[in-house]
C-alpha cells in the first residue's frame, strides 16, 4: 500500500479476516467514527458555523466556570429613547452591545423606581412584602423586609464579591437596611430616589416642596463624600465602577451593579453633550438626549474596562431600564403611557443581554420575560442555590436568553395596590366585584391579554423627535376603571376588548382576586421628622 493511499473499508476487511477479534473492533471503531462525523461534524448537507462551536463551548465554560455578572440599570428610561428602537437621540455603545446579544422586545420591568429594585433584588412580586404602595421615601421608616433574602446576599455565599455603584433606593432607615448590610462588599453612591447630578444634594433645585428636607447624599461605604461638588454623577459612577473593575481580586467571580442615576430629573447634563444636540429646538428633549448620551458613553467606558482587564469574556453584561420614561422627558412611542402608569408605556422596558457565554447571539427575543426574572437566573448561571429564600415569582430564564427556548413564564402580575383607588360608578361594579373590587388600581399581564382596573390615568401617547414632542391623549371617560387588551395584537392599547370578551375579564379578575389573598396589607408609615438630614449633619442616612 502506497504512503499516500487511503485507509478504507476494505483494507478493515482484509485485517479483520485475518485478524478477528481485533479486526471486529476496528470495524466498530471506524463505524462509531463515520456517525460521529455524520451527526456532528460539518458537511454539505449540515453546516453548523464555528461561531455555534465557540458558544457552545463557552456556555460550556460557564457551567465549570462562575461567569462575573455585571447589571447596568438605567432609570426612567423611555422605550424609544434608544437608537435600534429608532430614536434620534445618539446611543452607539448600547445600540453596539444589544447588536451583538440578545434585544428583550417582551421585556417587563415596575412602573416606578423601588417596586423594580426590590423584584430585582428578590424575584418577588411587591405584594408580598407590603411595597406595592409608591416608593419608599427619604422620610418614612419604611425599606425591603429585612427578612426578604436578597441577589448579592445568595452571591455571596457562593464566593461573589458584589458591589454596588449608584442609586440604592430600599431603604436606610436603620443600618440593617443598608446596601452593606444586605450584601454587598463596597458601595458608593447615594440612598435616596433622586439629587441634583453635580452637587449630589436634595432636593434639587428644582423641587418645588417646601417641606422636603434638605441634604447631601453620597457615600462611600458608610462615609460622606465631600469632595465631589460639581463632578456629573454619570461620570463619576462610570469611574468609580472602573475603579472596582480594576482592583477586583481575580480569583473571585464579580457582581457589578450599576444603577446610574441617569436619566431620572431633574434633568441636567454637561455642555459637551448638550452641543450635541444644536438641531434641537425643545430645551427639555435636548437636555434629555444629552444625558442619555452622556449615559451611553459612561456604558462604553465600563465595558471597555472589562475587556481591558480580561474580565469580559467571561462576563453576562444586562441592560435595564427601571421604568419607562417620565410624561414630560423622554419618549416610549408607541407604547401608550409613562411612568407611574400600569400602560405599557410604565411597564415594558428597554433590555438586552450581552455575553460571549450566549449560545446564540445577534438576535432578538419575543420572550415574556419580567425583571423578577433576574433573580434565579443569575443563581443559577452563578451556580448559586435558592435555599433559604421565599417561593419566588421569578423564573430561570437563562436558556430561553441563551438559545432561544420559550419562556417558562405565562403570566405577570403588573400590581395590586390597594391605597390607590378609585370611586368606582359604573355598571360593571354589578358585574364584577363579587370577583375582584375593580376600583383598586391593578393590572395583570396573562398570554397575550392584559388586564387594568382602578384609576390608570388618562394615559395617552408620546412621541419625541428634534422639534419636540407630539401627543395623543386617550379619550376614555373619567368613569371608567376597567379595561382588557390583546397586548399580542394591540402593543399600543388602543382596542379596550371588555365588552367583547367578558369571560376573559372574568378570568383576569378571578387571578387579581388569587393573588390579592397573598398579599400582604400595603406598608406606608407617616413622615418622621427624625430623618431630616440637619440632625444628622446635612447627611441623608440612618435615624433610628
Amino acid at each position: 500500500m502506497e504512503s499516500n493511499e487511503y485507509f478504507t473499508f476494505g483494507h478493515l476487511l482484509r485485517l479483520a479476516w485475518c485478524h478477528r477479534r481485533v479486526g471486529f473492533l476496528a470495524i466498530l471503531t471506524f463505524v462509531l467514527i463515520l456517525l460521529w462525523r455524520s451527526t456532528c461534524l460539518p458537511n454539505d448537507n449540515h453546516r453548523w458555523s464555528t461561531s455555534y462551536y465557540s458558544r457552545f463551548y463557552r456556555e460550556r465554560e460557564l457551567l465549570s466556570r462562575k461567569p462575573n455578572i455585571v447589571f447596568i440599570l438605567a432609570d426612567d428610561y423611555g422605550w424609544n429613547d434608544i437608537g435600534y428602537h429608532g430614536s434620534f437621540i445618539k446611543t452607539p455603545n448600547l445600540d453596539r452591545l444589544a447588536s451583538e446579544g440578545v434585544k428583550l422586545e417582551n421585556y417587563y420591568i415596575q412602573p416606578i423606581c423601588s417596586p423594580s429594585r426590590c423584584q430585582l433584588m428578590t424575584g418577588r412580586y411587591q405584594i408580598r412584602y407590603g411595597l406595592q404602595h409608591s416608593v419608599i421615601t427619604s422620610d418614612r421608616p419604611h425599606g425591603l423586609p429585612l427578612d426578604e433574602v436578597t441577589l448579592p446576599q445568595k452571591l455571596r455565599e457562593n464566593g461573589y464579591r458584589s458591589y454596588i455603584v449608584g442609586k440604592w433606593h430600599l431603604g436606610f432607615f436603620r443600618k440593617e437596611y443598608m446596601p452593606l448590610q444586605r450584601g454587598f462588599d463596597r458601595f458608593y453612591g447615594y440612598l435616596t430616589g433622586g439629587e441634583d447630578y453635580w452637587t449630589h444634594r436634595r432636593p434639587n433645585g428644582y423641587a418645588r416642596d417646601p417641606s422636603a428636607f434638605h441634604g447631601l447624599d453620597l457615600r462611600d461605604q458608610d462615609k460622606p463624600v465631600l469632595d465631589q461638588n460639581g463632578t456629573y454623577s454619570t461620570h463619576l459612577f462610570a469611574k468609580k465602577a472602573i475603579e472596582f473593575i480594576l482592583s477586583h481580586e481575580r480569583s473571585k467571580p464579580m457582581f457589578l451593579y450599576l444603577p446610574f442615576q441617569a436619566v431620572h430629573s431633574p434633568l441636567e447634563a454637561p455642555t459637551k453633550y448638550v452641543e450635541k444636540y444644536k438641531d434641537v429646538t425643545h430645551p427639555l428633549i435636548k437636555i434629555y438626549a444629552a444625558m442619555v448620551t452622556a449615559m451611553d458613553e459612561a456604558v462604553g467606558n465600563v465595558t471597555d474596562a472589562l475587556k481591558r482587564t480580561g474580565l469580559w469574556d467571561n462576563t453576562v453584561l444586562i441592560f435595564s431600564t427601571d421604568n419607562g420614561a417620565r410624561e414630560n422627558a423622554g419618549s416610549n412611542w408607541p407604547l401608550r403611557g409613562w411612568k407611574n402608569t400600569l400602560w405599557e408605556g410604565g411597564v415594558r422596558g428597554v433590555g438586552f443581554v450581552n455575553s460571549k457565554l450566549l449560545r446564540k447571539g445577534n438576535r432578538k427575543s419575543d420572550a415574556l420575560i419580567h425583571i423578577s426574572d433576574w433573580f434565579p437566573t443569575l443563581l443559577r448561571i452563578s451556580r448559586s442555590v435558592s435555599n433559604g429564600t421565599k417561593p419566588l415569582d421569578g423564573f430561570d430564564i437563562w436558556d430561553t436568553i441563551s438559545t432561544g427556548t420559550p419562556s417558562p413564564r405565562k403570566e405577570i402580575l403588573h400590581n395590586i395596590d390597594p391605597l390607590h383607588r378609585k370611586t368606582a360608578s359604573s355598571s360593571f361594579n354589578l358585574l364584577y366585584d363579587d370577583i375582584f373590587n375593580i376600583s383598586v388600581y391593578a393590572a395583570i399581564r396573562s398570554g397575550d391579554w392584559k388586564l387594568l382596573t382602578g384609576d390608570q390615568g388618562h394615559g395617552g401617547w408620546k412621541d419625541s423627535d428634534t422639534s419636540g414632542s407630539k401627543f395623543e391623549y386617550a379619550v376614555d371617560p373619567p368613569t371608567k376603571h376597567l379595561w382588557l387588551f390583546n397586548i399580542r395584537n394591540d402593543p399600543q392599547e388602543r382596542s379596550d376588548l371588555s365588552d367583547r370578551y367578558p369571560d376573559v375579564v372574568q378570568e383576569l379578575l378571578q387571578k387579581l382576586a388569587t393573588y390579592n389573598k397573598t398579599a400582604l396589607p400595603p406598608f406606608w408609615p407617616s413622615r418622621d421628622p427624625r430623618a431630616n438630614p440637619a440632625l444628622h449633619g446635612d447627611l441623608f442616612g440612618p435615624w433610628l
